[in-house]
């Protein structure tokens, strides 16, 4: 069954999706939910090519991993929600976890804050703490990587 909606409304969740840089955006009350997504925009980099060959023997550089690179990840634990990341329970707290760190599975890595709410991130698995991706304080999208658990 198809639930009315106001157009006033969408319109506004698109705008909030536009001001805060978000994908997504979702809302439910009684009268029903209303979901609005973007895609991101592409970025498209145009490098010019020097007048002067280099040296044949240059070593080709190597690209850093992109973020989706690192989704890939076999290790890489995915935030499962849209939200702010906190990687102790409070300011000046100790951090749940450090690089170089050995969890259990459903251990407490971070938290994450929606809707005023505080939502622990557990272990999926044992294994060691190689890389932290996000910093305290910062938004995080579904899916994006989080850490790497090897």
């Amino acid at each position: 069954m198809a639930v009315p909606f106001d157009p006033s409304a969408v319109r506004a969740l698109a705008t909030i999706l536009v001001d805060t840089g978000l994908t997504e955006i979702e809302i439910e009350g009684k009268e029903g939910r209303i979901r609005v997504a973007r895609a991101p925009a592409q970025v498209t980099t145009v490098a010019a090519i020097p007048a002067v060959a280099a040296p044949a023997a240059a070593p080709a550089a190597v690209a850093p991993p992109t973020e989706e690179d690192i989704a890939r990840h076999p290790g890489a634990v995915l935030s499962p929600m849209v939200g702010v990341a906190y990687l102790a329970p409070e300011p000046g707290a100790t951090p749940f976890i450090t690089p170089g760190q050995v969890v259990s599975a459903g251990q407490t890595l971070l938290l994450i804050e929606a809707m005023k709410t505080f939502n622990q991130i557990k272990a999926p698995r044992a294994g060691t703490v190689t890389r932290i991706l996000v910093t305290p304080g910062a938004p995080v999208e579904y899916g994006e990587p989080l850490l790497i658990l090897e």
